[in-house]
């Protein structure tokens, strides 16, 4: 009972510019809302009505799903039925104004600058796979990209003269500064390690495994893990925390919430908000620990 998703996923990626991850999600949630409507007997997301899918969520919070899987659920629903009434194939929106539990953000958990640095002076730069692991850390962290964006950066997209790169992610482009360490990081990778992993002279990918192929998400989760041991930092650290940092020592230092927003291409200017209120918390805590009259 595919219906119309296979569209909708085509929409969401050639028109609305959908990651590759969030249309992934789009279609797990709504092809598992598909299946729960044929066990009870519905033929097709067009002959389900609000009480349907009140059921299939009441049916998620019975199998104890997280509060934030429920929310997720719900908004690719929303997503989905509001596609199928502007494409005229339902007349009516079953989803709108329906309310889902609401999600409280959890605040992200980054890393000391120390932690940083301890960090970034893991890799070992005497050989090709340190000086390539080096460029991707410092580029991370220079950027606040998301690791997607990071193995999917092409040689053309960056600009070292200018020290800039161009960072493609949903069909939308955004430009972030390079600083002095990334672009020199990027500099020896690029002339002293590079051509000797590549396999295809033509290859455009940026950043590849020793086996010539694209980095994928998976292998630098593992490469940063083990740089996180070696440093002997304790927490649980994942290449999203080095993003979380980004945000959060730009604005310890001075920077506006609005510059943060677009380096990090985040569409909802709240989200970013969230790291200027974790840095407000750290100030009232180091006020409160060290003034006087506190």
């Amino acid at each position: 009972m595919e219906g119309h998703l296979e569209e909708f996923v085509e929409y969401m990626t050639d028109i609305r510019g959908a990651s590759e991850n969030t249309t992934a999600s789009y279609k797990r949630d709504i092809s598992a809302f598909m299946r729960f409507l044929e066990k009870n007997g519905i033929d097709g997301t067009e002959k389900a009505n609000r009480t349907n899918i009140m059921a299939y969520i009441f049916d998620l919070q019975k199998q104890n799903r997280a509060p934030a899987t429920v929310s997720r659920n719900a908004a690719s629903l929303r997503a989905y039925y509001a596609w199928l009434n502007k494409a005229k194939l339902m007349e009516t929106n079953p989803v709108e104004g329906l309310e889902t539990p609401k999600v409280e953000k959890k605040i992200p958990t980054i890393l000391s600058l120390k932690e940083v640095e301890l960090l970034l002076q893991q890799p070992d730069i005497t050989d090709i796979k340190g000086i390539r692991d080096k460029a991707m850390l410092e580029v991370l962290y220079a950027t606040g990209m998301r690791v997607t964006e990071l193995i999917s950066l092409c040689v053309s997209d960056i600009n070292m003269e200018l020290e800039f790169l161009n960072c493609r992610s949903g069909g939308k482009n955004r430009v972030i500064p390079l600083g002095s360490k990334a672009i020199e990081a990027l500099d020896r990778y690029m002339d002293k390690a590079r051509g000797e992993m590549i396999k295809k002279g033509d290859e455009e990918i940026l950043f590849v495994n020793c086996f010539g192929s694209p980095m994928t998400r998976q292998g630098f989760w593992k490469i940063i893990k083990v740089y996180a041991a070696k440093a002997n930092i304790k927490a649980d650290i994942t290449p999203h925390m080095l993003r979380h940092s980004f945000a959060v020592h730009l604005i310890e230092n001075g920077a506006d919430i609005q510059s943060v927003q677009e380096m990090m291409g985040h569409s909802d200017i709240s989200t970013t908000q969230m790291y200027a209120k974790m840095n407000k918390n750290k100030l009232k805590e180091v006020y409160n620990k060290t003034h006087p009259r506190a």
